[in-house]
């Protein structure tokens, strides 16, 4: 186990100190400049056929821009991830669609989480020191399949989860790739109404008491799948 709390505070280097302000700069700009505005239901509808098109004609260029822009929104804990996702549907279609966004879902995440890590570690550290020791004591049991259960039941919320486990022991492949597979249906689930985006009229219409209850149930396999693990190898080490 890592028990960051333990340790000297972060020496403020200037370049930490240019990564603190770029980031800084980036949500004043984002807020300053009324970005949200573009990530609105409404703005989403209205700019539908336009992006599609263009879709059509640089597939390449959009799809970059797309990963580019939902992975800097997440990365920043900036709103507009649910936009994002429906338009994935909306002009890459339920499967593709929902690969893009999980993926830049959690390569934003990754980024938010190593920020955490080197820049902001002291800040959340003071803040969330007791969910630090008790995350970082579960996935020092269980691993990726803990962080896979956060990730389908959003207990924590989404941005916590990447500063919390920041401050763990995880390593960065692990925690990119349980958080793909562990976001991977909840994402699903919002490309889908983005591919029937007319009838979208809020976002409470994407979540309906089956598809909720779905995705509580699916939160238990991980955890599921980590005791059947567990009992394999322990009747295996039995028999030696």
């Amino acid at each position: 186990m890592l028990d960051v709390l333990s340790r000297p505070l972060l020496t403020l280097t200037p370049p930490r100190l240019a990564l603190i302000a770029a980031v800084a700069a980036l949500i004043a700009a984002y807020f300053a400049l009324d970005l949200q505005r573009f990530l609105s239901l409404q703005s989403l509808k209205a700019a539908q056929h336009w992006f599609a098109a263009l879709y059509a004609e640089r597939p390449i260029l959009v799809t970059t821009l797309f990963v580019l822009t939902f992975s800097m929104l997440t990365a920043l804990t900036l709103p507009g991830a649910a936009v994002m996702m429906l338009a994935a549907g909306a002009s890459f279609g339920l499967l593709w669609g929902s690969v893009l966004s999980t993926f830049a879902s959690a390569l934003g995440a990754t980024v938010a989480m190593l920020a955490t890590r080197y820049l902001f570690r002291d800040a959340v550290a003071k803040k969330f020191a007791a969910q630090i020791r008790q995350v970082d004591e579960r996935i020092h049991n269980d691993g990726p399949y803990f962080l896979m259960t956060l990730r389908l039941a959003p207990i924590i919320p989404f941005f916590v989860v990447n500063w919390i486990v920041g401050l763990t022991g995880m390593r960065t492949w692990p925690f990119f790739w349980s958080s793909f597979v562990g976001m991977f249906a909840g994402t699903a689930a919002y490309v889908n109404a983005g591919t029937q985006l007319a009838t979208v009229n809020s976002f409470s219409d994407i979540f309906s008491p089956p598809i909720i209850a779905s995705l509580a149930a699916l939160a238990l396999l991980p955890l599921l799948l980590r005791w059947v693990v567990t009992r394999v190898e322990s009747r295996g080490a039995s028999r030696r």
